[in-house]
């Protein structure tokens, strides 16, 4: 007895729904958008120099 392509076959596993991706992707940009505001403020308050070693500081201090 042969079996059909139901049978042979498995059905796909559960996947995420489309709200479900939508607010995982509108999660990620609203925190992209909100480092670059920081990283916009910090070189209008600091300047370039001032910044580059902040950032520097920064990176020294997590790692």
């Amino acid at each position: 007895m042969a079996l059909t392509q139901a049978e042979s076959h498995p059905p796909p596993p559960a996947t995420r729904s489309g709200a479900g991706n939508r607010a995982l992707v509108a999660g990620a940009v609203a925190g992209a958008v909100l480092l670059m505001g920081a990283a916009v403020l910090l070189w209008v308050q600091n300047g370039p120099a001032v910044f580059f070693e902040t950032v520097a500081a920064g990176f020294a201090a997590c790692f």
